[in-house]
């Protein structure tokens, strides 16, 4: 009788000692780098289940051979049991990288560290470029498909609107999902709120009384230079002109107007083709902003530098020769532009 206490006393002890021991090493598996040679994307689909994220992993090779994935599995399954993740998987993207374990992208998920993507609406494209790159971009939810620029702003509640100008060019974070509207959304709010704090701080006497004439300049401003300090007084002749009632002669505005008919040249019937946008032909501003500006040239259109310039002539180097009277802007186009370098470029390109 004795005796069998005594082995059942040991079996109970072994037990005590023994499973805590198995529990853990096989949770030391959990902690040793998955077989990664490069960061991969591991994502947890609407509706999917811990199970299933486990099985995706060992299909795609990530818990290492079929011992070592056997206690991996294991190991997640106790995790699971402790934390209850079975129960709230977080849907999104997870980014791992090499030296990374199974515990790493177990907490990910916990937390909902779901993976960051961006991307960059650059100044002084227009809404056509922008549409193309975002309809590009892996990761976002395409919903614009074939509507129209004006019922997209319908959609954003901004309707009978043209959407050039209304979209604050800048780099934009989405998780996987996100759809394309949604970043619109996100980029005209904040160039609403640009605009309208601009408007408070403007100059008094500009020749345009609202904002969104003012949008339409920033535009124009943003299209001709992308030199910070030529910003200011850019916006000087532009508003100097207005209001002497001279036409404003800028070519990004002819170009606008002939869409994809633009080849790269703008040649002198084009200079004197009517359109709603050539400031050669009409007065005063285009009906609608030219391209997407940001926030300086957007200051520059209220915040002009005072000058008594009324002529620019691009340099070729991405600057500009400024003149007071027509006789001195003749002779910056004679040693500009009749005799242009190789490398001539009217502005610089913007960074991306």
């Amino acid at each position: 009788m004795r005796r069998k206490i005594r082995v059942f006393g040991l079996l109970v002890l072994l037990v005590l000692i023994g499973v805590p021991l198995a529990g853990f090493w096989v949770s030391s598996w959990l902690h040793r780098p998955l077989p990664m040679e490069e960061p991969v994307v591991v994502t947890v689909e609407r509706g999917a289940s811990f199970n299933g994220m486990l099985a995706d992993l060992r299909g795609r090779g990530l818990l290492g051979e079929p011992g070592e994935a056997r206690l991996r599995r294991w190991g997640a399954r106790l995790y699971s049991a402790f934390t209850d993740l079975d129960g709230r998987l977080h849907v999104g993207e997870y980014e791992l990288a090499p030296g990374d374990s199974l515990l790493t992208l177990l907490e990910k998920i916990d937390r909902g560290e779901v993976l960051q993507r961006s991307v960059t609406l650059v100044e002084g494209w227009n809404f056509r470029e922008w549409r193309a790159l975002l309809a590009s971009k892996d990761g976002i939810e395409h919903t614009l498909g074939e509507l129209s620029g004006e019922q997209i702003m319908a959609r954003l509640g901004l309707p009978d609107s043209h959407p050039e100008g209304w979209f604050a060019p800048e780099t934009y974070f989405y998780t996987r999902g996100t759809s394309d509207l949604e970043l619109l959304r996100r980029a005209l709010e904040r160039q609403r709120r640009l605009l309208d704090d601009a408007w408070l701080s403007r100059d008094e006497d500009l020749p345009y009384d609202s904002p969104y004439q003012a949008l339409i300049m920033a535009s124009i401003i943003e299209k001709e230079t992308a030199v910070p300090d030529e910003r200011g007084r850019i916006a000087g002749v532009f508003i100097n002109r207005l209001r002497r009632g001279m036409r404003l002669q800028t070519d990004p505005t002819v170009i606008y107007g002939m869409g994809e008919a633009y080849d790269g040249n703008i040649r002198r019937s084009d200079l004197r083709r009517a359109t709603p946008y050539n400031t050669y032909v009409i007065s005063g501003l285009p009906p609608t902003p030219i391209a997407m500006p940001g926030r300086d040239s957007i200051l520059a259109a209220v915040r002009p530098a005072p000058t008594e310039d009324l002529f620019f002539v691009a340099r070729g180097d991405g600057s500009h020769k400024f003149s007071k009277t027509l006789a001195e802007h003749q002779r910056a186009v004679r040693e500009f532009q009749l005799q242009r370098r190789a490398d001539y470029r009217s502005r610089p390109e913007p960074s991306r």
